[in-house]
């Protein structure tokens, strides 16, 4: 079983970066497809962008298409997503999810989730 802790959200301008973090502090990554998901108060929950550990191949949603980036480290046993040019849209609690069987968008097809963390971005 893989728990998972996210962290680094904040309070960021419209236009500035920033980088989360999501670690497994029990289990390892490395046979997991990760998601990046979003929730913005009074919506769903979205997906953002997701990596196949493994491989290395990431999808993205067109939302955060060409501003966001995902990344792996093995010998953190952690994934980041990279959040260049925000906007005030991207406001969200951010979850990061495992999932063992492969490809997804859908976060009810997700076997794992972390707590979520907040990034708030102001105009």
């Amino acid at each position: 079983q893989v728990q998972l802790v996210e962290s680094g959200g904040g309070l960021v301008q419209a236009g500035g970066s920033l980088r989360l973090s999501c670690a497994a502090s029990r289990g390892t990554l490395s046979t997991y497809f990760m998601g990046w998901f979003r929730q913005a108060p009074g919506k769903e929950r979205e997906f953002v962008a997701a990596i196949a550990w493994s491989i290395g191949i990431t999808d993205y949603a067109d939302s955060v298409k060409g501003r966001f980036t995902i990344s792996r480290d093995n010998a953190k046993n952690t994934v980041y997503p990279q959040m260049n040019s925000l906007k005030p849209e991207d406001t969200a609690v951010y979850y990061c999810a495992a999932r063992g069987r492969g490809y997804s968008r859908r976060p009810d097809e997700y076997d794992y989730w972390g707590q979520g963390t907040q990034l708030t971005v102001s105009s």
